[in-house]
């Protein structure tokens, strides 16, 4: 008998508990919840369905899933869903990929203050594409586009960074035409964007500038050995190291049409920090799975951590509750949107897409109705079909007594004792146990 796949999950099972004594005090209500949804995922916990099916008799259980944003399972369906809603939202354009990078040196400053740092990331990118664009000298046009946070690279460090998928032109700023990209001088007249030179430069303006406003209206926090940012003098030379270089700011064009970008545009929405794909060993002490070495050519090499070592990398990436990480701007912001690509299908000579009431189109229902509809065919004689015939209930977790699956939830810590710790738990070598 083949062994299952190794997931996340059986990560959290065998080493979640020593997350907890050692890295505990320093934990939030947020990344303890993604630990118990994780690893009661698809398990009885959450009670189920059982399937019979109509001609055999076979039976078969299907447990629910734990729609926590932050587990490697859960995101196949999310993904399904929203590229259902994105799918006539797509306009007959090239459309581009811009990245924007946030340097090192604010690194664990947006750990301390997530909200407050990721916020102004998304703020920043957004108003640099909205002016560069709309400038006459470059496209002069108003765009849209669709921005998507990750704070994850390929080892599991802290690596924030926003990804927006732009369409290659826009309103014209009377809106009347629509404006296509210009092509390039130097690279086999090729359509390109928005210069990226530019585009670093303003968005490193933006940032810095928001960064200090944040900063004069106390809405910054300073723990640990961030504690002398408290002082002006030093959060100003934080900042002037900050400027001597260019900030990091790539475009690529995505390949393929409309419907190659709608693929392109779900592999970024609905990551989390590592996919089970990429896993491949765990035993009592230590954890192996795939990555990439960017410094190294992209050359993919195999990383071995201890298990609470690979535990406290991912929990980096849990996100502030009510934390949107996917936001629309300009001609695609969610007020105007409709209205927004009907004007630009009309000026690009385009038919109006025909609209389908699919209550499963924003996932509001899908999860809920997934398994009292589904119809499969019966693995056992090939010609019956599995019908739901039997709910199972979820099992209480406050009367749950596993070791796998410890009181997670405690609130018993202030948010200000969580967010001083916050910065602990990002520490090399931290031992509190």
């Amino acid at each position: 008998m083949s062994t299952p796949p190794l997931e996340v999950a059986d990560i959290v099972r065998r080493f979640g508990t020593r997350v907890i004594s050692r890295h505990g005090a320093a934990l939030s209500f947020e990344q303890r919840r993604a630990l118990r949804d994780i690893a009661a995922c698809r398990t009885a916990l959450l009670g189920g369905h059982v399937y019979g099916c109509t001609d055999c008799g076979h039976r078969q259980i299907a447990y629910n899933s734990c729609r926590n944003r932050h587990c490697p399972k859960c995101q196949a369906a999310a993904r399904a869903q929203w590229q259902a809603a994105r799918e006539q939202e797509l306009l007959p354009v090239p459309y581009f990929h811009v990245v924007f990078t946030l340097p090192p040196e604010f690194n664990e400053l947006a750990l301390q203050n997530p909200r407050a740092v990721y916020g102004l990331l998304f703020q920043a990118a957004s108003q640099t594409l909205l002016q560069v664009a709309g400038n006459p000298e470059r496209l002069g046009a108003k765009i849209g586009f669709l921005s998507v946070l990750h704070t994850w690279g390929q080892n599991l460090m802290h690596h924030p960074h926003l990804h927006c998928v732009v369409p290659g032109g826009g309103l014209s700023l009377d809106g009347k035409s629509w404006v296509t990209c210009r092509r390039s001088r130097k690279r086999r007249r090729k359509e390109f964007f928005l210069p990226v030179r530019v585009l670093s430069r303003v968005f490193r303006g933006k940032f810095v500038a928001g960064l200090k406003a944040l900063y004069q209206t106390s809405k910054l926090k300073f723990f640990g050995h961030l504690q002398p940012l408290a002082h002006t003098a030093a959060f100003e030379q934080l900042l002037n190291q900050s400027v001597r270089q260019d900030w990091v700011v790539y475009a690529k064009r995505p390949f393929g049409g409309p419907e190659q970008v709608l693929k392109y545009l779900a592999r970024y929405t609905h990551r989390v920090a590592i996919s089970n794909q990429r896993l491949i060993h765990m035993d009592d002490e230590r954890v192996a799975f795939h990555y990439k070495d960017y410094s190294d050519q992209s050359q993919a090499k195999v990383m071995r951590l201890e298990g609470t070592e690979f535990l406290r990398r991912f929990l980096m990436h849990v996100l502030p509750r009510g934390f949107v990480r996917i936001r629309h701007y300009g001609i695609l912001a969610n007020r105007h949107r409709n209205e927004n690509l009907t004007l630009c299908r009309r000026l690009l000579g385009v038919s109006e897409v025909i609209r389908h009431d699919d209550p499963a189109a924003d996932g509001s229902q899908a999860e809920d109705t997934h398994c009292s509809q589904l119809v499969l065919p019966c693995p056992i004689c090939k010609t019956g079909k599995l019908l739901p015939i039997e709910i199972i209930p979820a099992i209480s977790l406050a009367v749950i007594s596993s070791p796998h699956i410890p009181s997670l939830l405690s609130r018993t810590r202030t948010t200000t004792r969580c967010s001083e710790l916050q910065l602990a738990l990002a520490t090399q070598g931290m031992d509190t146990s």
